[in-house]
């Protein structure tokens, strides 16, 4: 139960912070999680709105919703640190930088321009395409083998891997292409743009009516197909060997994290040590 971890004694509220912040279980642990997603959805969402010329009303309104919503980020990195059982450790993890670049766009767009000429206003623009990593911050929810609900069997947690890689290549690519052709290239005027243009790149079918007219854009484009030829196809490969795995195993679901294939001779699972009760019928 939360406070108490066993038959030890009442957890502090340092163990406390860290159950909840990791909890998938309780109420108040999936409620976390999902606010969480809920709000990297958000910024994502203002990301690519702002791609879109809004108007001067809408753009200082979406300015103030990402103010607000980086300040959650904020105060959720501030309470993960006080958490964490090893909080170096914890600032050295990947998804803590990754919690750090997701802030730091932000940070850097309100406090940069007091510094007045000293700050180009071609490195601001470049720290604001920061703010296309922030996607990353979904990985996080995809490192452990459970999500909000309960346990994820491993062969569909490696398909929901390989669809949020594709996600963040194509998402990724997109948003840096936009950044360095918008300027310049008269195809591309918003994310939308930017993101067929991925699309028909990395599917090779290369219709030609985008095309990357800045070295900038070339570079972008390089590096989306470099990464789409390099990971997707071996998160698939992965995939693949899995479904040959679980054809050499028995579907018995354990009862107690839900994990579906077993080895065709195992009496206990092999996720969490639950005695599994075969069907002899079979």
């Amino acid at each position: 139960m939360p406070g108490e971890v066993g038959d030890r004694s009442p957890m502090t509220l340092r163990e406390t912070v860290h159950f909840y912040m990791t909890d998938y279980r309780t109420l108040l642990g999936r409620g976390i999680d999902l606010f969480i997603i809920s709000l990297n959805l958000l910024v994502v969402a203002i990301f690519v709105a702002n791609t879109y010329q809004p108007s001067p009303e809408i753009k200082e309104i979406l300015w103030r919703v990402e103010v607000a919503a980086i300040g959650l980020f904020i105060i959720e990195f501030l309470v993960r640190l006080y958490g964490a059982p090893n909080r170096r450790k914890h600032l050295a993890n990947v998804y803590s930088i990754i919690d750090l670049i997701a802030i730091f766009p932000t940070l850097a767009e309100i406090v940069l321009p007091h510094f007045g000429k000293l700050v180009s206003l071609g490195f601001l623009k470049t720290v604001r395409a920061l703010a296309v990593l922030r996607i990353f911050r979904f990985m996080r929810f995809f490192a452990e083998d459970h999500l909000l609900f309960g346990h994820i069997a491993s062969d569909v947690l490696r398909v929901a891997r390989l669809i949020i890689t594709i996600l963040l290549i194509f998402f990724i690519s997109s948003g840096l292409f936009y950044y360095v052709e918008s300027p310049v290239n008269p195809n591309v005027q918003n994310f939308g743009d930017a993101f067929y243009f991925t699309v028909v790149a990395l599917s090779t079918v290369g219709f030609g009516d985008i095309v990357p007219i800045t070295e900038g854009g070339r570079f972008v484009t390089v590096l989306m197909i470099i990464s789409g030829i390099m990971l997707i196809p071996w998160q698939a490969s992965r995939i693949v060997r899995e479904w040959f795995s679980i054809s050499n195993k028995k579907s018995i679901v354990c009862p107690d994290c839900g994990l579906a294939h077993h080895e065709l001779d195992a009496s206990h699972c092999k996720h969490c040590g639950h005695v599994l009760y075969h069907d002899d019928g079979d």
